[in-house]
């Protein structure tokens, strides 16, 4: 299925943002280290880690994030913890919504965890996804298509 918004994905290195573009690309899932911003298909933009893990860069991610129709907020499941600063999502000027990665890994516990930090972040809008299973897209996918830009 095809995604019909321009996303930016925006989350911890490590927190499984390449690997979602690849799945919803349908390419095969190679990890790799994103070193820069980089546009999938012009209509995904995924970005380094370190633009959130560094305060320094955020400004980078809203300068970014002027291209996108909405914001993907990407948080592993098995991280102990968040880099999304509480109400975080309130800095952006678009709609942002949650992604919970890496599902098929995670304990329940680990995944209420995951959805809590995002809440604290101001995101309403959560999927639990797993790219090796392929779970909790087609919710994601509904969610898309059907929000305005």
């Amino acid at each position: 299925m095809k995604v019909n918004k321009k996303i930016i994905l925006i989350g911890r290195t490590r927190a499984g943002k390449t690997t979602l573009c690849q799945y919803l690309n349908q390419e095969d899932l190679v990890y790799h280290k994103t070193q820069t911003v980089h546009v999938v298909n012009g209509c995904m933009i995924d970005t380094p880690g370190e633009y959130l893990e560094r305060t320094n860069y955020r400004g980078a991610l809203m300068v970014t994030s002027a291209d996108a129709d909405v914001i993907l907020f990407v948080q592993d499941a098995t991280e102990d913890g968040t880099m999304f600063p509480p109400a975080y999502a309130g800095s952006f000027a678009k709609h942002a919504i949650g992604i919970v990665t890496k599902s098929d890994i995670a304990t329940k516990k680990q995944l209420e965890e995951a959805t809590e930090h995002l809440e604290m972040a101001g995101v309403k809008d959560i999927f639990i996804t797993s790219s090796v299973e392929g779970t909790g897209f087609d919710e994601l996918f509904r969610y898309l298509d059907n929000i305005s830009q």
